[in-house]
């Protein structure tokens, strides 16, 4: 029953991911038109997950506020960096959010900061591709904090600098499938050893804030989770 239970779950998850790719797919079949509107096709997606978990118990208020402070912590951690390339500290709140509320909270804290975030920095076609690659960010991070991986330093520093180069190469996909023309095996490469200096930075960034943070932060938001009761037993 629990290895059904357990098929359900990663199952559920694999849908509300291939949604959210399935929009993707549209959006550049379109050119990028109306990338607002699929930006918040995106966003239901990644609630969907959510839905599923606490269909039968509904979610607490408290622990929809926890979330809006999480997405506003990881806004703030972007927005006034903005003119460094790459460098903020989106990521790790999002890597941090999920570890403590797992793949379904992390992929809804993931998807709306990009979401969010771009209402100050500029909304267009990449602002969905943004949302899937954060959002995934934040829901492997929440696979990741059900395991004993997650009380390794180190483990987890190497799992935010891996993400730091998956972010960036899921907006390569996006940038080389919409605008390169033609596109082969040569431009495919070169458009992905363009942003090499910028994945680092973002990798970069992550490393030393999780190295640095990532302890006390975890402690601290697991004590929340557990005084305020915030996920459902």
């Amino acid at each position: 029953m629990k290895k059904l239970l357990d098929l359900t779950y990663v199952h559920r998850l694999l849908i509300a991911v291939l949604l959210m790719m399935t929009f993707l797919v549209l959006l550049l079949l379109l050119r990028g038109k109306h990338y607002l509107l699929f930006s918040f096709m995106c966003l239901l997606c990644s609630i969907l997950p959510a839905y599923w978990r606490f269909e039968r118990e509904p979610i607490r208020t408290k622990t929809l506020m926890f979330i809006a402070i999480l997405i506003a912590l990881a806004v703030a951690g972007r927005v006034p960096l903005a003119a460094i390339p790459s460098v903020q500290a989106a990521s790790f709140i999002i890597i941090i959010g999920g570890i403590s509320l797992g793949p379904e909270l992390g992929f809804i804290t993931g998807s709306t900061t990009a979401l969010v975030s771009n209402m100050f920095l500029g909304q267009g076609p990449w602002t969905p591709w943004q949302m899937l690659a954060w959002g995934l960010m934040g829901l492997t991070a929440g696979l990741l904090g059900k395991t004993r991986i997650k009380k390794s330093l180190l483990l987890v520093v190497i799992f935010g600098g891996v993400w730091g180069f998956l972010f960036g190469w899921i907006m390569d996909l996006w940038y080389a499938l919409a605008y390169i023309n033609p596109l082969n095996l040569k431009s495919f490469i070169l458009a992905f050893g363009a942003s090499v200096p910028f994945d680092a930075l973002h990798a970069g960034a992550n490393v030393l804030l999780l190295t640095f943070l990532y302890k006390p932060w975890e402690l601290l938001f697991n004590r929340l989770v557990q005084k305020y009761q915030l996920l459902s037993k």
